[in-house]
């Protein structure tokens, strides 16, 4: 069996500047740590219980399977933030027939982005007689 100690996605961007200042300034990531020189230089950002490592760069944009979900805190404190910020709503947040609250974004290449708000009487929180 692998046993495995940490995990990142890793992202290879068509311009790898515009995506750092995506990640980091509009969507507010934190850096965890820096790697290497120049404009393919790498970064790895916090990504809840995970990392997002944005480093060198591709000449094709992203593949429409790839995806990211992000849980958040209040779907609509970070609609607001990133309305704010200047990033591009794909979609506005919706509570979805399933009881999750979703809202769609997109980085500067097109990779989808769901953030995701749990309302505290979603079963993902609340199991009865747990």
């Amino acid at each position: 069996m692998v046993h495995v100690l940490s995990s990142r996605t890793l992202l290879q961007p068509t311009d790898p500047e515009r995506s750092r200042r995506f990640y980091g300034e509009q969507l507010g990531l934190a850096v965890y740590r820096e790697f290497g020189t120049g404009p393919e230089r790498g970064t790895v950002y916090f990504l809840g219980g995970g990392f997002l490592e944005v480093s060198g760069r591709s000449a094709a944009g992203p593949s429409p399977a790839v995806r990211l979900w992000l849980q958040v805190a209040d779907a609509g404190a970070a609609h607001e933030e990133l309305l704010a910020r200047g990033v591009e709503i794909v979609r506005e947040p919706v509570r979805e027939p399933w009881g999750l609250v979703e809202m769609w974004i997109a980085d500067p290449d097109g990779t989808r982005i769901v953030l995701v708000e749990v309302p505290e009487d979603h079963p993902i929180r609340y199991r009865p007689g747990v």
